[in-house]
């Protein structure tokens, strides 16, 4: 269900969604590759919230709490396209590109059935490993005091170290 509902956003949202301007690509090229920047795409919505999934009256009648609300989120990724609730920060979009890459090396699939996991086994959003290492590594660039560094090795690493 939360694969398909990836699949579906981003089949909706991408049409209306453009690429980085030279200045996002500008900023986020030590850190992604230029394919990455290529592919993505970026839409910021007016007058209008990402809806949370048809499956969550489901999930909550059998008990689930705490679902995260889409609507109140900065920005939601769905594969290679970045939908936004407001303009995009710096911080909110080196974030969001951790997520593309996320899902370029893990498959819309994988991606959904590792954030499901995460979700139960962490308790909650905060909890999830594909939003911390987002975080972690969305936290190192706005500190802006290491050298660039390469998200899809950070994130090979930790596939390959089974951290999500």
């Amino acid at each position: 269900m939360v694969a398909k509902y990836i699949a579906d956003q981003r089949d909706r949202y991408l049409p209306r969604a453009i690429p980085l301007s030279p200045e996002q690509r500008t900023d986020m090229s030590d850190f992604f590759s230029p394919e990455l920047l290529d592919s993505a795409r970026l839409l910021v919505l007016q007058g209008e919230r990402v809806p949370n999934p048809d499956f969550y009256p489901m999930l909550r009648s059998v008990g689930l709490t705490g679902l995260p609300d889409q609507a109140t989120m900065a920005a939601i990724t769905f594969g290679n396209v970045v939908v936004s609730h407001g303009p995009f920060s710096r911080g909110v979009l080196f974030h969001e590109l951790v997520h593309v890459e996320q899902y370029r090396q893990l498959g819309i699939d994988r991606f959904a059935e590792l954030y499901v996991r995460g979700f139960l086994a962490g308790g909650g959003y905060d909890g999830i490993p594909l939003e911390v290492n987002a975080h972690i590594l969305g936290a190192q660039y706005e500190a802006g005091e290491l050298p660039a560094f390469s998200v899809a090795d950070e994130v090979r690493k930790w596939i390959a170290e089974g951290k999500f």
